[in-house]
């Protein structure tokens, strides 16, 4: 399945670390900025961004991200990332996990690994500082390359085209199949779905088991 990885692509938010605290600190980030868009409360924000992203789920059949549900709503990403960023503090809530650092370390020794995320690169390099990730990725993909969320098709192909490696030799990590997964795989990439940091431990077997098949 896996056996021509060269590269690596990692999502970060609930795949390197998972942290219901900071989860919960950008949703409230979201309703304030979303509040302050539509003149309504924070809590009335909260109901209409909840229920804005099941529709959206269910009208697309895949999850819908909180970025996409802020466009939905008349915000823009980067007006959604410029309000939220300054409200968020991952240096409080997050640390590093040595078993995380650990495994990527080593596979850096035998591919190329790179971040491919919907945060914004400010927020991105607060969170990496934090957890001790940040000397591990030969470049970090952001939202600010193209300020459209993921999924998207067009930001794939840039992502290939830039590290020069095509779809089938790209493996992707993410906690979310139809988010970070899906549409590389349709494109011919293998994924590895992360459902906690116990099973981002496996990916060093997975990978092994994959090469000698």
């Amino acid at each position: 399945m896996a056996s021509g990885i060269r590269a690596i692509i990692f999502d970060l938010d609930g795949t390197l670390y998972v942290n219901d605290g900071f989860a919960d600190e950008i949703k409230r980030g979201a309703a304030i900025y979303i509040a302050e868009l539509k003149g309504i409360s924070a809590e009335t924000a909260a109901i209409l961004i909840r229920e804005t992203r099941d529709r959206l789920s269910c009208e697309k059949g895949r999850e819908a991200t909180l970025s996409m549900v802020c466009l939905e709503l008349g915000g823009s990403a980067a007006g959604f990332h410029a309000a939220v960023t300054p409200l968020l503090h991952p240096e409080k809530v997050l640390k590093p996990d040595c078993r995380v650092t650990g495994l990527l370390a080593t596979l850096a020794e035998r591919y190329n690994l790179y971040l491919y995320t919907n945060n914004n690169r400010t927020l991105t390099d607060r969170i990496l500082r934090t957890i001790e990730l940040s000397e591990l990725f030969e470049k970090i993909f952001t939202i600010e390359d193209f300020w459209r969320p993921k999924p998207d098709r067009d930001v794939l192909k840039y992502l290939f085209s830039t590290i020069h490696r095509n779809p089938d030799e790209c493996l992707f990590v993410g906690d979310r199949y139809d988010v970070d997964l899906k549409l590389a795989v349709e494109m011919g990439s293998t994924p590895f779905l992360v459902t906690d940091i116990q099973a981002l431990m496996g990916l060093g077997n997975f990978l092994s088991l994959s090469n000698h098949e």
